[in-house]
């Protein structure tokens, strides 16, 4: 068989189903491949476009995504959804076409080094020199994107190594191997846990990754240990856990900094310690000793030192962590600060408000619903408002920060789940950067309802410009969008546009309802602002509260 024909019988042996991608000249062999294969090729109208719906397919399922794109700018069109795949760990396997091996290095037509620029945003970057090593890059590709802490890795293919003869042989795929703990780090946690007056359970995405979601929930339903969330750990505490104070950070819950500020053990689950969440770092929890579980041992002592640090299996490591509490005092002051800093929602006058649209939303959307956001003041306002039964639930881009992210990564979902209901929460900012998305979900009539709060204003920008730049409001002002709702409409989707809070109810119920794709425009007022937030160079406690 050809190389190119190699390439796909590879991606099935990895239970690979679904492919993102846009086709080029230096990928043409390996799309011609395709004509006669069972795998599912989605176009998508950008190579950005296909590497975010690559991450939203990984996300929601933690499965490996699978992304392609042609030499040159179809290469560095992927470079952001790398980058935006390292920075949250997702496994992502981008297959690059490049120019024949004989011009490398020419400055031939459509020639970049993709292998290069790509090192510093994946775990690894491969570019294939010899034919009868394809297979066997391939196949450690997929081992790297999923072991240990995950993430993407690009394979770069010459034209002339998809074109070659090449024998396939089967390939047995290893199981991962996974660390062992040291049953004595456990015994010293457990003493921590068990002596704390004050304790509070931090948690990330790691606990999604590692499945581990049950694991987590079991330990704090037994020892009754209050816990927050990072952006990227929201969904793996259940909601209904009475002790669970919400998101921890700039954009947190006051009761959960202000718990964590307090608390005298911090056991960090899956977390590293993010300058959004910590806020001025050395006076984090101060007064706590501190336990570090983690996949990586490259996060501990990273930014914070920790007393006890264990590297392991999350589902056979939490469970470890079981002991017995004496908190009562504890768990009652957490109560209390829950039931103090609770969300309001009767917000004046007739405008939309939208936290109290977003919980709305969320109230009324299919326990399994899968929410895709964009970045900026709509992002955090999902986070604080809306609920989630799992971290493969909520996709955002938490460590880079990626406007354009929601519409693809709600296409990569919706695909891989597609008796689920997909939506995007955007922002008219985000949307415009991959609203040629629109395309995809017109052609593959994906049934992805979007909610776009509009404000005409890069409104997380101007918020920092009107707190910290003394109102000068330099290049924030969006307001002339397009129709929203003609530009939906364009691209065959139902639409409409609401002003009021008097319409929300009607709104979502109809955006819901609605057989096919549906984006419901909502008008918001340009001044509105996500509280409470921590300023940059202050401690969690300080809080501004608008």
């Amino acid at each position: 068989m050809t190389g190119a024909q190699l390439v796909l019988k590879v991606l099935q042996q990895h239970g690979v189903k679904h492919v993102f991608g846009y086709p080029g000249g230096a990928i043409m062999p390996i799309y011609d491949a395709f004509y006669d294969s069972e795998l599912d090729h989605f176009l998508c109208r950008h190579e950005q476009g296909a590497v975010f719906s690559a991450i939203g397919y990984a996300r929601s399922t933690n499965q490996v995504g699978v992304c392609m794109a042609t030499s040159g700018p179809g290469a560095t069109n992927l470079v952001t959804g790398l980058a935006d795949a390292l920075l949250d760990s997702i496994p992502v396997v981008a297959i690059t076409g490049q120019v024949f091996s004989s011009l490398m290095g020419t400055d031939a037509f459509q020639e970049v080094d993709v292998l290069g620029m790509s090192l510093a945003v994946t775990k690894h970057s491969f570019i294939v020199e010899d034919i009868n090593d394809l297979a066997r890059v391939l196949h450690d590709a997929f081992e790297l994107a999923q072991s240990g802490r995950p993430g993407p890795v690009l394979v770069d293919i010459p034209k002339d190594i998809q074109i070659g003869q090449v024998d396939f042989e089967p390939y047995p795929i290893p199981k991962p191997e996974l660390p062992e703990f040291s049953l004595e780090q456990v015994e010293a946690a457990r003493s921590l846990i068990s002596h704390a007056k004050h304790p509070v359970a931090y948690v990330g995405g790691g606990v999604g990754m590692a499945d581990a979601v049950d694991e987590l929930n079991d330990f704090l339903t037994t020892t009754k240990i209050p816990a927050v969330a990072t952006l990227k750990g929201l969904g793996a505490v259940d909601p209904t856990y009475p002790y669970y104070l919400g998101m921890i950070g700039m954009h947190g819950t006051k009761a959960s900094n202000l718990a964590v500020q307090e608390c005298d053990l911090l056991i960090c689950i899956g977390a590293r310690f993010d300058d959004r969440v910590t806020g001025k770092l050395d006076t984090f929890a101060q007064k706590a000793k501190v336990i570090h579980l983690d996949i990586d041992k490259a996060e501990f002592g990273k930014l914070r030192k920790p007393d006890v640090a264990i590297r392991g299996d999350f589902k056979k490591l939490i469970p470890q962590m079981k002991t017995v509490v004496d908190i009562g005092e504890w768990q009652q002051q957490v109560s209390d600060l829950k039931a103090e800093h609770a969300w309001r929602y009767d917000a004046p006058g007739e405008g939309i408000y939208a936290p109290a649209l977003l919980n709305e939303l969320s109230q009324k959307l299919p326990h399994d619903h899968v929410v895709s956001c964009d970045v900026g003041q709509h992002q955090m306002w999902v986070a604080q408002h809306m609920q989630f039964t799992s971290p493969t639930n909520h996709l955002s881009s938490g460590g880079a920060g990626t406007m354009g992210f929601g519409l693809p990564s709600a296409v990569g979902a919706q695909i891989a789940r597609p008796d689920t209901m997909s939506v995007v929460v955007t922002g008219d900012g985000s949307f415009m950067m991959n609203v040629q998305e629109l395309g995809t979900i017109k052609r593959f009539q994906l049934p992805l309802k979007i909610v776009l709060l509009d404000n005409q204003r890069l409104g997380m920008v101007k918020q920092w410009q009107e707190l910290f730049f003394e109102e000068r409001y330099s290049e924030t002002d969006l307001s002339d969008n397009p129709d929203f709702v003609a530009l939906a409409r364009a691209f065959g989707l139902k639409a409409k546009t609401i002003h009021s809070r008097f319409e929300v109810s009607d709104a979502i119920d109809q955006m819901i309802n609605t057989d096919g794709p549906f984006l419901l425009h909502v008008v918001i007022d340009e001044k509105a602002n996500v509280w409470p937030l921590v300023a940059p160079g202050k401690a969690n406690h300080e809080m501004i509260e608008g």
